[in-house]
């Protein structure tokens, strides 16, 4: 099985809708378990890897700050 690369902050887009029914969540923290937030409702979770890797359709990167945008 291969394994997702994931970044804290990235979009992820799972197969499935959360029962507010957006299927869009914010990765928060990256481990063998990563917490997610839903965007649609700010639900917080915390799932074990290989689950949420299962159900990912789509791994959407942050967007990286230019030159000029110091965090």
């Amino acid at each position: 099985m291969k394994i997702i690369k994931i970044c804290v902050d990235d979009l992820l887009e799972l197969k499935k809708p959360h029962p507010c029914g957006s299927k869009i969540f914010r990765a928060l923290r990256i481990g063998s378990e990563i917490r997610v937030v839903c965007e649609g409702c700010g639900r917080d979770m915390v799932l074990p890897r290989p689950k949420l890797e299962k159900t990912i359709r789509r791994v959407m990167p942050r967007s990286i700050p230019s030159d000029g945008d110091k965090p």
